[in-house]
């Protein structure tokens, strides 16, 4: 760096990209998942365009938004410049939104209801477009967080596809704050394999090795890429 100038974001954001990487592929080679097997979504909400440009020129493409107004805000001029580029949808979702989120997102991990269900459905005949989707299961039973009870979980993801026909890949969950997650994690695996579904989207910057160590395929990082989340 030349002396005099301000330390800019880029490399930061990009060191901790490389670190993150190289601790899920050791994770995966612990587990004994082939390299690349999981997918590293580096949760980017409430941070702005420059920490997102960072990350874009370091080379990652898949990125997580909880915020359907946030995502259609800062997303598109990024998008245009950098083809192949991922959106994730990781927070809960109004039926009011689905339309736009199909239109914005890539991937929707948070199904969690019938008539969230019938909405994606409709928006994706509309479209045309048919992002992946998982459905979000509550392992902890907490009244406050979104995601299908683990009793109810069956039955919404045979709904999903048996009547709305949607393209339903795999589970996600989100473990109690401050609880040991691995439990969580294998309830989550467990249930994926009673339903014949392949992916699991579970792990955050706190537990991601854990995940990897009980299946996960794709795992959603934020802090330990972009730092401390800014309010929004």
């Amino acid at each position: 760096m030349t002396a005099g100038c301000p330390p800019t974001a880029e490399p930061g954001i990009a060191g901790r990209l490389a670190a993150v990487g190289r601790r899920i592929g050791l994770a995966c080679a612990r587990a004994g998942v082939p390299p690349g097997g999981v997918r590293f979504v580096a949760v980017s909400k409430f941070h702005g365009t420059p920490a997102l440009a960072a990350a874009l020129e370091a080379g990652h493409r898949h990125f997580g938004e909880s915020r359907v107004q946030e995502a259609q805000g800062k997303w598109p001029p990024l998008l245009e410049r950098h083809p192949g580029t991922a959106l994730h949808l990781i927070g809960p979702l109004q039926t009011n939104k689905a339309a736009a989120a199909v239109r914005v997102f890539d991937v929707v991990h948070s199904l969690d209801r019938p008539r969230l269900a019938a909405a994606l459905a409709a928006a994706m005949e509309r479209t045309g477009r048919r992002p992946d989707c998982f459905v979000q299961v509550n392992t902890g039973g907490e009244p406050h967080k979104s995601g299908v009870p683990v009793a109810e979980a069956e039955a919404l993801v045979k709904e999903c596809v048996g009547t709305y026909g949607l393209p339903v890949v795999g589970l996600m969950c989100i473990p109690p704050y401050g609880s040991d997650p691995r439990p969580h994690f294998g309830l989550l695996r467990a249930l994926a394999a009673e339903y014949g579904l392949r992916e699991l989207s579970m792990g955050m910057s706190a537990s991601f090795e854990a995940a990897v160590a009980e299946g996960a395929t794709t795992v959603r990082v934020g802090e330990a890429v972009f730092g401390p989340r800014p309010r929004p």
